[in-house]
């Protein structure tokens, strides 16, 4: 992408969609099975242990067995998943910190393309 995002040391939350982004949009459905993007793995081990990451789907409930066995079985880590999510828009409000520091980043990718700028850490 060329582009970079300038982060603080401040510990994060991550908040990553499943279908498109980190796995192949509706591969479980049209494959029969799950496929994980080009670069998913190796960006997710890039994020600090103190980082929270959570994730969340559309899919409904009745996918929640294969799905968190899949992600345990290829390694993607998260803390905590959520299902049943509207396929609308996902609109993330946060404030501004007093020093000026912006507490929300937000960033579309192209379906099924994993490519994010290059994360800087202050330091």
């Amino acid at each position: 992408m060329g582009e970079k995002i300038i982060l603080s040391t401040l510990p994060k939350t991550w908040i990553f969609d499943l279908d498109g982004t980190l796995l192949k949009h509706n591969g479980y459905k049209t494959d029969g099975k799950d496929t994980v993007l080009p670069g998913v793995k190796e960006y997710m081990e890039t994020i600090p242990p103190e980082d929270r990451v959570l994730l969340f789907t559309s899919r409904t409930e009745e996918y929640r067995d294969s799905t968190v066995h899949f992600l345990e079985e290829e390694g993607i880590r998260y803390d905590d998943i959520l299902f049943n999510m509207p396929m609308g828009e996902r609109i993330l409000v946060n404030d501004r910190k007093p020093s000026g520091l912006d507490m929300a980043v937000a960033m579309n990718l192209e379906r099924d393309c994993f490519e994010l700028p290059d994360v800087v850490r202050e330091k």
